[in-house]
């Protein structure tokens, strides 16, 4: 068995940590040139060294679990930093570093003008760095560190044109949003280490059946169900599940890459990642995978329906990303952890391709966002447009494509899985094949064919001229972008079309993943029946054009080529009469305005309160303010029989001396 040493794997994250270092710091003097090789080169090493650790995982058979440093020892505790590579931590480090490096490349075209060149390109190498530490961590703790390091700097990036207010509401939003996931995390952190006394994840498996027997304290609930719905609320929040999904459509006021980085391979991953990671845990309640079951169900469905309506070009991708993050999600609780984390793969390749294909149809477009501004692009932009076309066809899961053996593996997992809640999560995931169809090909159809819009824009706006900050005022006929845009385009279409057909048996029947991830059979046999109907690929891919999820995708395509290409009075009439409705979707299910009208003002009202009666009258009023008040009472009383005259003084001496010697006389013999 070949062996993997510790230098070589902390190669790894240290090589991206070493080119934000160089960039950040020394920006100016390397000056943009510098910055975005030292950068790139610090991926590139990253990369490479993890594709050589997937080989040796793959093919070898390699595994590593050690300390590398540790921190402190606190009684038993001991909190320490460490790798453990498998064969999820392998697929991970290959599929961060390699969509962070397309995104590197494609940066260098699509921030060219910008003034904060460097800064970004030192941001989106310590994000790389930091889910690189969270992917790789063999502990608790490393993936807490990693977890809320990626979130800081996902803070950075999209507020990352800091003069723009929306840009600053938008990063604001994601933090605070993600605070209160996380806070669900740390508590689920929290009582494993109470039950436990440890936070590496081998010792915690390993107390998992002593776990299984507890009940939280004061109830009748599982302490196991306990801990894991508390840390599937961390889930929630960094992958955007509903309803603490709101901050990430908002995110799409960052930058086109970071917008990639974020919503493909990394931060919105986290916590599909974290549940596979802790199967083990899960297996044991089923009330908890049927809560995960549930709430990935409303999300693949109903943030779907949102997409519909979208005309910001960056906005359609992303809650197409929300509805992916939904059916991940499911299939986590169906208990088929590796087809979510295979999903996850597949949709990483062909999510970046979207949203950085979508960033060339901006820079094409003068940075105009608005999709009923454009038409006819195919002409103007062709690679851009046959690799969006290829995307699309992933997403929607057409046979062959690598989103289709992911996505319909989900659907089969579902249908197989015996949960209470697998019913309305089945016709979630079957029912969003339509509405993915539908509004990914509704963005395709108005972006690159009919008629060509952009020469008199029907619908200006603000991107027009400013959206990017790059400065454009004149008119612009589209074009093709540069060569490092179209470059990490052709790159990732690739994996978006051949990966899913090469990968689908031994991730998800063979041993890849085996020792990563725990599934009881018994109680869940959804993976056991997909391994029984499967029979390679290409049969697969052959069945797939049979089944019903196939012509719902046909289905959605067809009404959006009817809709937006030969017949566009029928969605304008289906406006006039669904008003109500479209202002229930265009207000996003008015999440927002219950955050903000309930939550947010609640939360202030308590603040308000806290701080006029806790603050200003308890600490300040009282014990600060209070005992000060009280001496200068009695000061003013005591100071009334300061007098000045002597014979004042003299009677008060001998009536004291009266007293004294009257209670000695009565009392001391």
């Amino acid at each position: 068995m070949s062996q993997l040493s510790t230098s070589m794997l902390l190669a790894v994250p240290l090589a991206p940590l070493a080119g934000a270092v160089l960039a950040g710091l020394f920006g100016k003097t390397l000056g943009r040139r510098g910055s975005h090789v030292a950068t790139i080169l610090g991926v590139a090493i990253a990369f490479l060294i993890s594709a050589w650790v997937l080989k040796l995982v793959a093919v070898d058979g390699a595994r590593y679990n050690e300390t590398i440093y540790q921190w402190m020892t606190l009684g038993q505790l001991v909190m320490e930093v460490g790798f453990l590579v498998d064969g999820l931590t392998a697929m991970m480090m290959v599929v961060v570093t390699f969509v962070s490096l397309m995104v590197h490349i494609y940066t260098i075209g699509y921030m060219e003008e910008d003034a904060g060149y460097q800064r970004f390109f030192a941001y989106i190498s310590l994000f790389t760095f930091s889910m690189l530490m969270l992917v790789m961590s063999n502990n608790m703790l490393q993936l807490f560190f990693g977890w809320e390091a990626v979130g800081l700097v996902s803070y950075l990036l999209i507020g990352f044109w800091y003069t723009k207010p929306t840009a600053i509401f938008a990063n604001m939003k994601a933090f605070l949003v993600n605070r209160v996931g996380d806070f669900g995390f740390i508590l689920g952190i929290g009582l494993l280490l109470a039950y436990t006394g440890s936070l590496n994840y081998v010792e915690v498996f390993e107390k998992k059946d002593e776990l299984a027997a507890l009940a939280f304290p004061g109830t009748d609930w599982a302490l196991l169900t306990v801990a894991c719905i508390c840390l599937f609320i961390g889930a929630m929040g960094k992958s955007a599940q509903f309803p603490l999904h709101v901050w990430l459509p908002d995110s799409m006021e960052g930058p086109t890459p970071i917008s990639a980085l974020i919503h493909a391979a990394t931060m919105v991953t986290a916590g599909i990642f974290m549940v596979a990671r802790l199967s083990p845990l899960f297996e044991l309640s089923d009330t908890a995978l049927n809560f995960v079951m549930v709430i990935g169900a409303i999300t693949a469905l109903f943030m779907g329906f949102l997409g519909i309506i979208q005309n910001d070009i960056k906005r359609v991708v992303a809650y197409s990303t929300l509805s992916q993050l939904g059916y991940m999600t499911v299939a986590l609780g169906a208990s088929a952890y590796s087809v979510a984390v295979f999903h996850l793969m597949t949709h990483a390749f062909f999510k970046a391709l979207l949203f950085l294909g979508a960033g060339s149809v901006i820079i094409g477009m003068h940075h105009d966002q608005d999709i009923r501004n454009m038409g006819g692009l195919w002409k103007r932009m062709p690679i851009t447009w046959i690799t969006s076309l290829l995307g699309s066809l992933a997403l929607i899961g057409t046979p062959l494509f690598a989103g289709f053996y992911s996505k319909d593996s989900i659907i089969l997992a579902v249908e197989a899985s015996t949960l209470p809640a697998a019913g309305f999560a089945t016709f979630a995931v079957v029912a969003g094949v339509f509405v993915t169809a539908f509004y990914s090909f509704r963005m395709y159809f108005l972006v690159f064919h009919g008629q060509e819009r952009f020469h008199h824009k029907p619908f200006p706006g603000e991107h027009d001229h400013h959206d990017d900050n790059h400065g454009h005022h004149e008119p612009h006929v589209p074009h093709e972008s540069p060569w490092v845009v179209t470059l990490p385009l052709v790159l990732l279409a690739i994996p978006s079309v051949v990966i899913g057909y090469l990968s689908i048996e031994p991730m998800l029947f063979g041993n890849f993943l085996a020792d990563a991830i725990t599934v009881d059979a018994s109680k869940h046999p959804a993976m056991a029946d997909l391994a029984a109907h499967f029979h390679g690929a290409f049969a697969m891919a052959v069945h797939g054009l049979q089944t019903l999820p196939f012509w719902l995708a046909l289905g959605g395509v067809v009404t959006a080529w009817v809709f937006y290409l030969k017949l566009p009075a029928i969605p304008a009439a289906f406006d006039a009469r669904l008003g109500a409705l479209r202002r229930v979707l265009e207000n996003k299910y008015y999440m927002d305005a219950i955050n903000e009208k309930v939550f947010a003002a609640g939360a202030r009202g308590l603040g308000r309160v806290l701080w006029k009666g806790g603050d200003v009258a308890f600490i300040d009023g009282l014990l600060v303010n209070g005992p000060a008040r009280l001496v200068g009472w009695i000061a003013q009383r005591v100071r009334t029989l300061q007098t000045g005259f002597i014979y004042h003084y003299a009677l008060v001496m001998i009536v004291g001396v009266f007293v004294l010697l009257t209670w000695f006389v009565r009392f001391g013999r």
